[in-house]
């Protein structure tokens, strides 16, 4: 029986490395048919889903890169894949649904055995939807990437084979420090427990109006991580012995000359995540980092 009041259209991405979420896709495709609902594939994972693991998908169609028009997005893996999502759903506004079937998920928190009463209640009305702040990076006032934009962070950082680099930061124009370092991590609160942590960033809530900025191996040990608030222009002039270095945007690097002035600053849009109506951030915080769990045997 058809619960949904009008028919709803889902955009479904996924990480074609993964083969152990065949049963979860199966499960999601019976429940759509069971709800009338339109499944679009994008096409990568169509093909996987399809010519690699044999399925037999029932999709009301496929596309590719941006050209979709849908509901909702269904992220099938874990946060990489999440991310990935979120930059080709870009300024839609698009609600994204996070299924984990990778492994450590704060963004892709849905388990596979939650998939059905989660899509329940998604057709049901009884969700939320968070609002999570995005960046983006200019070079002298021009993109330096098809897709600019982050909803974890932005990092410039040294070349494998390079040493260290300088980057020379200011805040709305005013001088911060010049970091001597393997990097600078510019990083969202959604992304501070991502790259950010793992570099001893703090651990910021979603909901904060905040950046962060996170050296990566300071060559000072004086330097440490700071926050500042997300309405300013992160300026960044770097230099390499090698003259050039690297920015990654959500982790997609892109290989950089010195010289172009930098800019960080907040996106002009929002990503939307769609969160269960029981979900609450600090139980999941204080799940995921294992917080209070006696670790010995």
């Amino acid at each position: 029986m058809n619960s949904l009041s009008r028919k709803l259209k889902f955009a479904i991405f996924g990480n074609e490395y993964q083969a152990k979420k065949s049963a979860a896709i199966q499960n999601i495709m019976q429940f759509m048919k069971e709800h009338d609902a339109e499944v679009w594939f994008d096409r990568t994972f169509f093909n996987f889903l399809t010519l690699e693991q044999h399925q037999n998908i029932d999709a009301t169609g496929v596309f590719e890169g941006d050209d979709f028009n849908a509901d909702f997005v269904l992220s099938m893996g874990g946060d990489g894949t999440f991310l990935k999502a979120a930059s080709r759903v870009g300024s839609k506004q698009t609600p994204i649904i996070g299924v984990n079937t990778g492994r450590l998920g704060f963004l892709a928190d849905v388990l596979p055995s939650e998939i059905e009463p989660a899509l329940r209640e998604i057709c049901e009305g009884n969700y939320k939807i968070e609002e999570h702040a995005a960046i983006m990076i200019e070079a002298e006032g021009q993109w330096i990437d098809e897709y600019p934009f982050a909803l974890n962070d932005i990092a410039v950082l040294k070349r494998d084979d390079a040493s260290m680099i300088s980057i020379r930061t200011s805040i709305n124009g005013e001088y911060l420090v010049t970091y001597q370092a393997d990097g600078l991590i510019v990083s969202t609160p959604t992304g501070s427990t991502a790259y950010n942590l793992s570099n001893g960033g703090p651990i910021v809530v979603p909901s904060a109006d905040i950046l962060c900025l996170t050296p990566v191996a300071p060559h000072s040990l004086n330097i440490r991580p700071i926050a500042i608030p997300d309405w300013v222009e992160v300026e960044l002039e770097v230099e390499s012995r090698s003259h050039n270095y690297l920015v990654a945007i959500d982790g997609r690097s892109i290989k950089m000359r010195e010289g172009a002035k930098l800019i960080v600053k907040k996106a002009p849009y929002k990503v939307k995540i769609v969160k269960r109506s029981g979900q609450r951030y600090f139980s999941t915080l204080r799940e995921k980092m294992m917080w209070g769990a006696d670790t010995r045997n």
